[in-house]
């Protein structure tokens, strides 16, 4: 697909056609997750109503839930006072945003200081990823 649609001018993508965006939950406004979209990725979302990413490691467009079945609706799109930053307000299938079966993939909090601080997992595992992800 070449997303050559004007709106898409205003976003300003980084040196490799990116941008940062940031998955929000409609309702709770948690947090859910960061991903990167490419003119592509941004358009199919827009298209249809579910968010769709860029995923680097895979060098491909990823419908968030393809394989675990936990899309995003899309309520919302937002661009931040930079234009170099998504938001998309979304409706999260089954609770389950992250690939860890948790409901955000920020379940870690720090704790602890400077000199003795650590990463604690603070939310449960809402599905167990094994039977998630065959």
């Amino acid at each position: 697909m070449s997303a050559n649609f004007k709106w898409l001018n205003k976003v300003r993508w980084d040196e490799h056609g990116l941008v940062p965006v940031i998955a929000q939950e409609v309702g709770s406004n948690d947090v859910l997750m960061f991903a990167w979209m490419n003119r592509d990725a941004l358009a199919r979302t827009v298209e249809l109503g579910e968010a769709v990413y860029w995923s680097r490691s895979r060098k491909k467009l990823w419908r968030k839930g393809e394989e675990s079945g936990h899309i995003q609706k899309v309520h919302e799109i937002r661009l931040d006072c930079d234009e170099d930053v998504v938001l998309l307000k979304v409706e999260q299938a089954d609770r389950i945003a992250c690939h860890t079966g948790r409901h955000s993939c920020f379940f870690q909090k720090f704790e602890g200081d400077s000199t003795d601080g650590v990463w604690q997992a603070v939310d449960p595992v809402l599905k167990n990823p094994e039977s998630i992800y065959k």
